[in-house]
Parts: C-alpha cells; structure tokens; sequence
C-alpha cells in the first residue's frame, strides 16, 4: 500500500457480467494530487471510475480510502468519504431548469437551509448558469449542460473528484473554461482524477499519468516524461488512429 494515499486501488479486477474490463489495475492518488488516467476507447478508463467510486464492485482486488477498505463498499460511503464523480455525458434532468437541478442536488446533501449558499457558489463557478438558472436544461447548449452537472459535485468540495471525459463533444473554448475551473478547484486542495481520450488539456492540468492499455497498466510516470509514450501506445503511428 502506498502510505498516505487518499485514494488506493490493488490488483483490481472488474467487468460486467462474463465480460472483464480491468485486469489487476492498481492506482494510488495523494491528496491534492491531480493524475490524468489515459488510454484508447476500450481500455477500461470509464470501468476503473466506475470502481473508484463505488458504482462498480471489484469481483478481485482491493480499494481504500485513507488506509480504509471500502472493497465492495456502495457509492454513498464514497461519497459520504469525499469522493465525487462527474460521470460521462451531460447527466442533467432534461426537464428541470438549471435552478431545480441544482436546488435537488443541494438539498438532498446540505437540507434546505444549505441550498441558497450552494446556488450562489453554483453560479459563482459557472456565471453561465446564473444567467440561465430559469431555462429548461434539456435546452441547454452540450457544454453548458456539461457545466451544471460539474457545479453539482464542485460545490462540494470534495476531497477527491473523478471526472469522466470532461471534453467528449465539446467545443474547444468550452473545453478550455471546464478545464480552467478544474485547475482552480485543484489549486484549492481537491485531488482530481481525470479521465481522458483526448489528451491535452489532461497532460497540462496533472502531475502524474497513468495509461491504461487494455484494462492493465501499460505506462505510468511523471507528466513531462508522458507525450512521447501517450502517442506511441494511443495512437497507430502509421495510419494515425486511435487503437481499439
């Protein structure tokens, strides 16, 4: 075990149903740490988040928090531990406005005298959404929707936030304001996770890389040591696509 990990993950193994996604992965995360976790489609990035969270139970291995075991343990002791998860896609209720979304999440975590401190943090981390806090957010533009599902988990604070293809389908200036709010939420203590295909924003936000190459490790070290690998293992240097 790592001594003085935040986050642990040994020799884990997981999957869904017969199939097998993670082959005895492990990863550690120091608090205040921000670690970019990278590799192609099918590499067993979102299943990994999904088992740092409490989502997906290992069927080997072993997880702790703060030397804790919470192998097998379910998402609320995650979350109840400081553990956030900001999962692929928009994850919003389409036909709630910005505001009930909010007031939902921050009521069932803070009561209802906690709820107008949360929106005004809210609208603070993402001015947009205070200008949108009536509008439905179905109709929401897909990198606004993606804002409020982060101002949900960021207001928070966690200890630890694992955020799951944080760009997938957004434009590159709204890509570059989610990533700008995750480097000031990083700068404030929160250790983050990040989870990606496209690479980045992820090598310039974290500290450490950790590639995933079908379900194990297949590269982990320091960011400035990072590029040249993340390109040689990601991508097929002679057709230039994504490997499967």
């Amino acid at each position: 075990m790592s001594e003085g990990a935040l986050l642990e993950l040994r020799d884990i193994e997981a999957g869904y149903g017969p199939f097998r996604a993670l082959f005895g992965l492990s990863l550690s995360i120091e608090p205040g740490e921000a670690v970019a976790l990278l590799g192609a489609n099918g590499a067993g990035k979102t299943t990994l988040a999904r088992v740092a969270t409490g989502l997906v139970a290992p069927t080997a291995g072993e997880i702790t928090i703060d030397g804790e075991d919470f192998t097998g343990a379910p998402a609320w002791r995650f979350a109840r531990a400081g553990v956030a998860h900001a999962p692929e896609g928009r994850s919003v209720f389409a036909s709630l406005t910005v505001a009930e979304n909010l007031i939902l999440s921050f009521h069932r975590r803070r009561g209802r005298q906690g709820v107008g401190a949360g929106l005004d943090q809210a609208y603070e981390i993402f001015p947009r959404l205070g200008e949108r806090h009536d509008q439905m957010a179905g109709t929401l533009s897909g990198g606004e929707q993606r804002m409020l599902a982060l101002a949900r988990v960021l207001v928070e604070s966690p200890r630890l936030l694992i955020a799951d293809e944080l760009s997938l389908g957004l434009a590159p200036i709204i890509v570059d304001e989610v990533y700008d709010k995750l480097s000031a939420i990083r700068q404030s203590g929160t250790a983050v996770l990040v989870v990606e295909q496209h690479v980045g924003h992820a090598l310039e936000l974290c500290d450490r890389v950790v590639l995933l190459d079908h379900g194990a490790t297949g590269w982990e070290g320091p960011t400035d040591e990072a590029a040249d690998v993340v390109v040689t293992q990601m991508f097929d240097t002679s057709g230039g696509g994504t490997r499967g």
